[in-house]
This record gives structure tokens, C-alpha cells and sequence, in this order.
């Protein structure tokens, strides 16, 4: 909904479509659903919002020709199937070998910028801590490609924090995690980190 808050025409793609009735019925006229591929064929920057064992799959839905030289602002996680232990999540990679990294080589004609994957839904867009801006930790290959991301969160209330290429998101992504336990933990779900300079 934060797309269409500003302004954005938005197509979702699911492979049920009557699942989404009732959120295009109350997104409104600025709002579309499709299956996968018609999504990523619609859209000019393509949001990778899934589970992200299933990241990569979802993409072959998509296709490679439908994102070719596309943004795709990547949002998913490394979590693994393994519940919490004391609130700490798992990966189903290693500290050396991100998300990110593994889907940027696997569709090469796309321009993968890391956002959102360390934040709670209901802020990504418009986030409120009294007039502080949060911080939102950016990477990609495609210089272009994290301006337009920068420009977007910038719209969207964020401090844009740009850390460099790809490798980078072995750092980003595990902040998901550490997000996370307060959740688990103590049931606080409604937080952001925020760089100090």
C-alpha cells in the first residue's frame, strides 16, 4: 500500500489471484493483480517480497526476460525452516554467501538492490518515531539502480545508509535477525535502527 500512497501503480503477482479480491478491492483504481510473470512484465522496478527459500523460484516464475534490466528492490530473508532458539532465527546460508548474492548470479540481467528486509511491514512506508528517520540499509551492483531505491525510500520517510555492491548484503541481511528478537522475545515489533553520525 505504501506504493500506492505515493502515487505508484502497483500490480501484484500470486499465483492465486482471488486470494488478493479484497486488497485490490480497497487498494483502489492505482491497484492490479496478475500472476507472477504478468506482475514482473508490469512493472518498471519489480519488489521481491517472499519467503526466501522460495525467492529464487519465484523468479523463475517471474522470468529471466520480464526482469531483464530491471530494479528489483529485494526484500527477502535468509531464514531458515528451523524455528527460534531464544528468539534467534537460523540461516540457510553462511555469513559468507548471501540471498542476494545467490540471486543476482542467478539472473544476471537483473539489477538487484537489497531494502526493506529489516523492518516490519507497516513501516516501510511512511515510518513514524517521532520525527526521527530510521535507517535503511542498501546494497546492489547497479549504481543507478540504488540511486532509484535511495530515491524511493527517501519518498517513503527513510535514511538511506548505501553500502556498496552486492557483497555487501552478507551484512545487511542478517540484521533481519537481530530484528527480529525483540519480536520474539517480547512480543516488540514496531522498531527500525537508526545510524548515529
Amino acid at each position: 500500500m505504501g506504493f500506492i500512497q505515493h502515487g505508484y501503480e502497483v500490480k501484484l503477482g500470486t499465483r492465486d489471484t482471488s486470494k488478493l479480491a479484497d486488497w485490490k478491492a480497497k487498494a483502489g483504481e492505482k491497484a492490479g493483480v496478475g500472476s507472477v510473470a504478468e506482475a514482473a512484465a508490469y512493472g518498471d522496478i519489480v519488489v521481491l517480497a517472499v519467503k526466501g527459500t522460495v525467492a529464487e523460484k519465484v523468479l523463475e516464475q517471474a522470468g529471466a526476460a520480464n526482469l531483464k534490466g530491471k530494479t528489483i528492490i529485494d526484500a527477502t530473508n535468509l531464514i531458515a525452516e528451523a524455528p527460534p532458539v531464544n528468539g534467534v532465527l537460523q540461516f540457510f546460508t553462511s555469513l559468507n554467501d548471501s540471498l542476494m548474492e545467490r540471486l543476482q548470479k542467478a539472473f544476471p540481467g537483473a539489477h538487484f538492490v537489497k531494502a526493506f528486509n529489516s523492518v516490519g511491514s507497516h513501516r516501510m512506508a511512511n515510518p513514524d518515531f517521532g520525527g526521527i528517520k530510521p535507517s535503511m540499509f542498501i546494497c546492489g551492483n547497479d549504481e543507478s539502480a540504488r540511486r532509484e531505491v535511495a530515491s524511493i525510500l527517501d519518498q517513503f520517510g527513510w535514511e538511506v545508509e548505501d553500502m556498496g555492491a552486492v557483497e555487501a548484503a552478507c551484512a545487511i541481511e542478517p540484521l533481519c535477525i537481530l530484528w527480529c528478537i525483540p519480536g520474539f522475545r517480547n512480543n516488540q515489533w514496531a522498531h527500525a535502527f537508526k545510524v548515529l553520525k
